[in-house]
């Protein structure tokens, strides 16, 4: 696979000449190694050995497939945006596996072996034990996402307890009880905002080395560490952290030597009291796959979950983000996607980004028409066949009156009207004949259902708050 640069019309300046060729890399090395940190740079970087160059295309070697993989995927595009700032003719980089004993590569030129002036100093000298939890805090909290704090995370029924157990680590790591804090809920519920705003806070103290991956990343640097006979390096850093934090611990199920290696730096750091937190989207009990030791050491802290959420969280969460980006959207549109999107706040703080960037671009306010314009594939996604049973409970919800009144023989207007709307809709959004409306509110005769459509469609005209209810209920429901 070859990553490619666009073209451009400089003009080129060949490498025809190995040591220029070197000097180039060193340079591209220096720049990789300030950008991705120590550590990152270490684990994946060192192994890269500078190959020939063909025309305008360049290879770079590293000695084993997965290896190759990683690079190209993590750091391919940036390789070769360095290549062709570097040098304007290199317009391509491949990334190939070094073949052992082939007289045309030439002599590996590693990364590791050219550091840069700030980490020349030798094992030997004193200073060099003091700068390992910089070097971990540089690499590993660079992922940490500023947006994600306390401040921005959003507190409901569904999740307060998670959000004060997160608050109670970040003031005092390793509290009794609290080592490790699970963690789980759902996709999109907030687990790893927490985790980043624990992270935040802590770093914001000082004099705390924070260490935040994935499961995934744990996995692969591990597994990069065997490769490269660095694991006593590997543990070393991970050991000498004050706060680990591993996000989505499902995906070590079925990884058993890995599990091995977290259970033994579990262990180590909970024993030098140190503090770990674990983010999963179900409890230790139910993570079937895990080692029992494993699923045992987990659930013998602090497990907290975050519920699936509610309408007033959303609208709270919706909220809050329309005030922050300075964009008028009416309650109605709030409403209106707090009920279409109830499984996932992430996607719904998407779809809510979207109505905002649409209005700031376009110089729009936003509608309830508009929204439903903007977010026809997301809306499209969560739609689904309405039934009459379904109008009629929506409709009783938001009208508060009982499921049963539908079906009634009451005739107070704070009946009747939502019973016409229900009639309405069912009108609207189904395919059923009027007699069989009819019968669903209480073996009506068809002409009744005539009279309140034709009722609800003449209010609608004369009510403009009225017609808004109306159309708001219909966009909820509409398939």
């Amino acid at each position: 696979m070859t990553i490619g640069v666009d073209d451009d019309e400089s003009a080129f300046s060949h490498l025809d000449d190995s040591k220029a060729t070197e000097e180039s890399w060193l340079r591209i090395c220096s720049k990789l190694k300030g950008e991705v940190g120590e550590v990152e740079y270490r684990t994946w970087l060192t192994k890269i050995a500078l190959g020939p160059v063909d025309g305008d295309e360049i290879t770079l070697l590293l000695p084993t497939r997965f290896l190759r993989d990683w690079v190209r995927s993590q750091y391919g595009d940036r390789l070769s945006e360095l290549w062709n700032q570097e040098v304007s003719s290199i317009r391509r980089v491949e990334l190939q596996v070094a073949r052992p004993g082939d007289p045309t590569a030439p002599t590996a030129l590693l990364l590791e072996e050219n550091p840069t002036p700030a980490t020349t100093s030798t094992p030997s000298e004193p200073e060099d034990a003091g700068r390992t939890t910089p070097e971990v805090k540089s690499d590993i909290v660079a992922s940490l996402d500023t947006r994600f704090t306390f401040d921005t995370f959003v507190v409901g029924k569904p999740n307060e307890f998670a959000y004060a157990c997160a608050r109670r680590v970040a003031e005092k790591p390793s509290s009794v009880g609290f080592n490790p804090l699970f963690l789980y809920g759902g996709v999109g519920l907030g687990k790893t905002h927490l985790m980043h705003a624990i992270g935040a806070e802590l770093l914001q103290r000082g004099n705390v080395s924070v260490a935040y991956m994935s499961a995934e990343k744990f996995m692969y640097r591990f597994i990069a560490a065997i490769r490269s006979q660095s694991t006593m390096e590997f543990k070393e850093q991970l050991r000498s952290v004050d706060v680990l934090m591993i996000d989505d611990l499902q995906f070590l199920i079925g990884k058993d030597n890995t599990q091995e290696e977290f259970f033994h730096t579990f262990n180590a750091l909970v024993d030098a009291g140190r503090q770990i937190v674990v983010s999963a989207d179900k409890s230790p009990s139910d993570l079937s796959g895990l080692e029992d030791r494993l699923r045992t050491r987990l659930g013998c802290g602090m497990v907290a979950d975050i519920h699936a959420t509610t309408f007033e969280l959303r609208i709270s969460i919706l909220e809050a983000k329309a005030a922050a980006s300075g964009v008028v959207v009416p309650a109605k549109v709030l409403e209106f996607l707090a009920h279409k999107i109830t499984s996932n706040v992430r996607e719904l703080e998407g779809a809510l980004n979207r109505l905002i960037a649409h209005a700031n671009l376009f110089g729009r306010p936003v509608t309830l028409e508009a929204t439903q314009d903007v977010l026809h594939d997301i809306l499209k996604a969560h739609d689904r066949r309405v039934t009459i049973e379904e109008i009629q409970k929506k409709v009783a919800e938001h009208w508060n009156i009982r499921l049963t009144d539908m079906s009634s023989a009451r005739r107070a207007r704070a009946v009747a009207r939502p019973r016409q709307v229900a009639m309405y809709l069912a009108k609207q959004l189904t395919s059923r004949s009027l007699p069989e409306i009819g019968r669903k509110f209480g073996n009506r005769d068809h002409t009744t259902v005539m009279h309140a459509v034709s009722r609800v469609a003449e209010l609608m005209e004369r009510d403009a708050a009225f017609a808004e209810d109306v159309e708001l209920m219909r966009r909820m429901l509409e398939s």
